[in-house]
C-alpha cells in the first residue's frame, strides 16, 4: 500500500493523487475535503484529521481514519465502509442510502439525517459515544445505533431526537427516561429479539475498538420506530 504525505497538499491535489494511486495510506492529513468522494472498491487509511465530506457518495471500498473527522462524513454514501478511530462532526450520514459508518466515540448534530433504505440497501451507523441534537432527523430507513460508552451520566443524545422520523430504526443504549421524543415515534425497551437485529454490527464495533460484546449488550436499550399514524410518512414515502 503506497503512502501519501498530505502535508501542505491542497485538497484537490491530494484527491488527484489518490485517484491515480488506488489503495493508499495518507499521512499528515489536516482538513483536506472530499477525500474518497465517489470512490469505489479502494481501501484508504488516513492518519490525521480529514476535512468535510469524507467519503461523500462513497460507492464501495473502505476508509479508515486514525483520528477525528469533520462534518458530513459519508454524505449520500451508497456502499462501502467508513471507520473512525475518534469522533465526527455534524450531519454524518446525511441522506446515506447504503454501507456502514462506525465511529469509536461521539458524533455532532444531525447524525443520520435523511437516512434511507431501498430493497437490499440498508445503511447502518454505529456511534460508540453520544450524539448531539436532532439525531435521526427525517430518518426514512436504515439503522442507527448509539452506545454511549464511557460517558458516565451524560445524556446519550442531545435535544429533539427523531424529529420527523418516518422509517428505519434507532437503538439507544439507555433507558431514555429523560429523553423527550416527538409524538410521531414509538420508543420502547428493546427486547432480546430486538437486539439480535444489531448484534452483528455491535460485535463489529467491539472487535474494532477492543470492547467486550457481552458487557456492551448487557444494558438497557431503547428502540425507536416511527408511529404507523405518523403524518410525515404520507409526505415522504410513496405508498
Amino acid at each position: 500500500m503506497k503512502t501519501i504525505n498530505a502535508k501542505d497538499l491542497e485538497f484537490s491535489a491530494l484527491n488527484a493523487i489518490i485517484r491515480e494511486t488506488g489503495d493508499c495510506e495518507i499521512e499528515n492529513c489536516l482538513g483536506q475535503r472530499f477525500i474518497a468522494a465517489g470512490m469505489s472498491y479502494r481501501d484508504i487509511k488516513i492518519k490525521g484529521t480529514p476535512g468535510n465530506a469524507l467519503g461523500a457518495y462513497l460507492n464501495g471500498g473502505s476508509v479508515e481514519v486514525f483520528g477525528n473527522a469533520q462534518d458530513a462524513v459519508g454524505d449520500t454514501m451508497n456502499d462501502g465502509k467508513i471507520i473512525i478511530h475518534g469522533s465526527i462532526g455534524d450531519a454524518a450520514g446525511y441522506a446515506m442510502r447504503g454501507g456502514e459508518i462506525i465511529v469509536q466515540s461521539d458524533a455532532g448534530y444531525r447524525a443520520g439525517i435523511h437516512m434511507k433504505a431501498y430493497k437490499d440497501k440498508v445503511p447502518v451507523m454505529v456511534i460508540g459515544g453520544r450524539t448531539g441534537s436532532f439525531l435521526g432527523e427525517y430518518q426514512a430507513g436504515g439503522l442507527i445505533v448509539v452506545l454511549g460508552l464511557g460517558k458516565g451520566e451524560s445524556p446519550i443524545v442531545g435535544n429533539f431526537p427523531c424529529t420527523g422520523m418516518h422509517g428505519g430504526k434507532l437503538f439507544l443504549r439507555s433507558d431514555c427516561k429523560t429523553v423527550a421524543f416527538p409524538k410521531q415515534v414509538t420508543a420502547k425497551k428493546a427486547l432480546p429479539e430486538d437486539l439480535e437485529e444489531i448484534r452483528g454490527y455491535v460485535k463489529e464495533y467491539c472487535d474494532l475498538f477492543g470492547e467486550d460484546l457481552d458487557s456492551v449488550l448487557d444494558a438497557d436499550f431503547t428502540v425507536i420506530t416511527p408511529d404507523s399514524k405518523n403524518p410525515y410518512k404520507q409526505m415522504y414515502v410513496q405508498n
